[in-house]
């Protein structure tokens, strides 16, 4: 078990000043599984009025306006976090029987359909293909799939951007955790798997020193259904453990970005974005 605190700090410089802006921030983990959220805040520079729900997908959502002029909006999300390492039953479920527990959920239905972002080339699910079909069962298949997907694209940041796609990834086989959950998700659904994508923090150091604060970043991965909700995380190469702190689910990275919104101003912004993880415990 790992007492981690996370500070992430992330808003917009904006080219001249800026009337108004409307914005949502998806930066705060929830108690779940394998996690307990012991401390939690969001601190929004301007000050400004703000309004906390949780979406249709889980995750917890601060709405916020800021209605006097501003060059620069600065948010700052503190978390401190129990994460334990989390199991997989290793109970498996043959495809027929994974076929009809998809069928009687909503939640993983909606999990096999395709976005834009997600939409895998042929390529890709020709190699899911040949993986479940050499597999014994979901379960299997699943992991094999990730770990291949993983192992094909190189891990480099700066060749894609936020807005890329699954297909684009693949062509140029370099990408970010974000590339990398695309491309898994894509070829897990195209076999009939259900998955989500995940957003949250992961600890770089297998062995964190307790006291000691590291620059870390956002971080994506995945999770499958085959008898019940598993994650990995395929950029890494790892099962999901003490040092993966969950923030939000969806379909894919539009569903959890930490911060979007609109504003009235000139045109230009740059985004900002410092993540520091601690070991506390």
């Amino acid at each position: 078990m790992n007492r981690l605190r996370v500070r992430h700090v992330t808003g917009f410089h904006y080219e001249g000043q800026v009337t108004a802006s409307y914005n949502e921030a998806r930066m705060l983990p929830t108690s779940a599984e394998g996690q307990l959220v012991l401390d939690a805040a969001l601190e929004i520079a301007p000050l400004s009025s703000a309004h906390g729900y949780v979406d249709y997908w889980g995750t917890r959502v601060t709405s916020f306006e800021v209605l006097t002029p501003h060059r620069e909006l600065s948010l700052t999300a503190t978390s401190l976090v129990e994460v334990r390492s989390r199991p997989h039953s290793g109970h498996a479920i043959g495809w027929g029987e994974l076929a009809r527990a998809v069928e009687a959920s909503t939640e993983r239905v909606e999990q096999l359909a395709q976005t834009r972002r997600t939409d895998p080339p042929a390529e890709v699910v020709a190699l899911a293909r040949s993986l479940a079909d050499g597999s014994p069962d979901p379960c299997t298949a699943a992991r094999a799939i990730c770990t291949e997907i993983g192992a094909a694209v190189e891990y480099m940041p700066g060749v894609t951007g936020v807005h890329s796609t699954a297909v684009e990834a693949w062509e140029q086989r370099r990408g970010v955790c974000q590339d990398i959950t695309h491309l898994a998700l894509g070829a897990l659904r195209s076999v009939g798997i259900p998955a989500r994508y995940v957003s949250g923090y992961l600890h770089p150091d297998p062995d964190p020193a307790i006291g000691v604060t590291v620059a870390g970043e956002s971080h994506a991965w995945v999770e499958w259904f085959c008898g019940e909700w598993t994650g990995f995380d395929p950029t890494n190469q790892l099962a999901i453990g003490d040092r993966h702190v969950l923030v939000g689910r969806g379909r894919d990275y539009s569903d959890v970005a930490p911060l979007r919104g609109v504003y009235a101003g000139p045109y230009g912004s740059e985004l900002f974005v410092t993540v520091e993880i601690t070991r506390e415990a």
